[in-house]
């Protein structure tokens, strides 16, 4: 009897069958990812940083180098020139006003000084000699005046008899006018006597205030030079600290060369360079910090020198309040220079990414940690630190900001442990 053999299902037509639609369906599925415009790229994920976005305080500041220097600086010029004679101190020597320096020698100078204290003694020997004379010649006028005058007077009484006698018949017309002649004659010449006096009055009085005028502007100009002479012993103008002192024995210096310099010990300032990419936002008035030996020190801008040298201007900054011990003139000092005040917001932290997307754009890592995709930002100030972020990102997000250098125009990364 004739038994009935029941197929097998899964038999080797039907195994290939559904493997080869199967295959198909995958070949098909691959050809549909791979094209659809989103090249990818496997990332092992010790080799990238990943930050997370976070919300906080911002501010914009600039790191730049600082030089302590005394607040303020007076500059030691060679009033005259001259050979260096002597050196009374040293660089470094802490200084008292009117203190000497160092002695220069000018014997130009000194002859001068010699020549005109000799002119000086000439003019005050002529001014005695023309007040000499106009005395002496006063006295002769007033010698002359009194002999005027008792002729006068005698004139006078003659003609005052001679005129009763006249009167009386006694003597004649003829002796009468005579005396009357020789009056108003004596009367004449008292007159041109008193205004002859009066006028040599005034010609030695104009002399001697000439001659005392010429005898004080000498001695102005003697005291002059006598200033410059003594300007031959350089001194400190104030109180502080000889720096810088360039002069040695026999050394010659020239007028209006510098010497050296006095630093006022009561305070410090920082002489700071900035790129002249801030110079438009730069101010009187505007602040920063340093750090040293763990304390943070606020400073003030109190100076701008707008010149330009090397793509480089300066700024003087002085310290707020306390003074940090030990500082010393020549120190370095790390400053963050503040350009802005502070104020919340969202915190980006800075990376390699900025050099290949600009702050256009950044990989953001999804919540599962494991894939990345770009997505499009807007940043706006930033700091040595952080950007500021103004879209695109929401606190909590986590961004890749190492550099993208190698990964060309990969649209997402597959992010993997190692």
């Amino acid at each position: 009897m004739d038994r009935v053999i029941k197929k097998k299902f899964w038999n080797s037509r039907r195994i290939m069958i559904i493997g080869g639609t199967v295959a198909l369906v995958a070949l098909l599925s691959a050809s549909v990812y791979f094209t659809s415009g989103k090249s990818k790229l496997n990332i092992i994920t010790d080799r990238i940083t990943i930050s997370e976005i976070k919300q906080g305080p911002f501010q914009e500041f600039i790191p730049v180098d600082g030089v302590v220097l005394p607040v303020t600086t007076i500059y030691l010029d060679a009033m005259e020139g001259g050979r260096v004679e002597q050196k009374f101190v040293e660089d470094g020597a802490i200084m008292k006003k009117n203190e000497p320096i160092l002695r220069l020698s000018n014997t130009d100078l000194e002859l001068s000084l010699a020549n005109q204290e000799t002119a000086v003694f000439n003019v005050l020997t002529q001014m005695q000699n023309t007040k000499n004379n106009a005395e002496q010649n006063s006295m002769n006028r007033q010698t002359q005046m009194a002999d005027v005058d008792n002729a006068l007077k005698e004139a006078e009484r003659v003609y005052k008899v001679n005129k009763k006698l006249y009167d009386e018949k006694v003597i004649g017309r003829q002796e009468y006018e005579s005396s009357l002649n020789l009056y108003n004659y004596q009367v004449a010449r008292r007159k041109l006597s008193e205004d002859i006096l009066k006028q040599d009055g005034s010609s030695m009085k104009l002399q001697v205030g000439q001659s005392k005028e010429s005898y004080e502007r000498m001695q102005n100009t003697l005291a002059l030079m006598r200033k410059k002479v003594g300007d031959l012993i350089v001194r400190a103008p104030i109180d502080g600290q000889l720096t810088s002192l360039d002069a040695e024995i026999g050394q010659n210096k020239n007028k209006g060369e510098r010497l050296g310099q006095i630093d006022v010990m009561s305070g410090f300032k920082a002489r700071v360079n900035v790129d002249e990419h801030y110079i438009s936002r730069i101010f009187i008035g505007l602040g920063g910090e340093c750090l040293l030996a763990g304390k943070n020190y606020k400073l003030t801008i109190k100076k701008v020198y707008t010149q330009v040298t090397a793509g480089r201007f300066q700024v003087d900054m002085e310290f707020n309040d306390s003074i940090p011990a030990g500082i010393r003139r020549g120190q370095t000092l790390q400053i963050r220079l503040a350009l802005s005040d502070e104020r919340n917001a969202l915190l980006l932290a800075r990376g390699g990414f900025y050099q290949q997307t600009g702050g256009n754009w950044i990989f953001k890592v999804n919540e599962k940690g494991t894939m990345a995709y770009k997505v499009d930002i807007q940043l706006g100030s930033q700091n040595p630190d952080y950007y500021e972020v103004l879209q695109g990102l929401q606190p909590g997000d986590k961004v890749i900001t190492s550099s993208y250098e190698n990964y060309g125009n990969i649209q997402e990364l597959v992010l993997k442990n190692p």
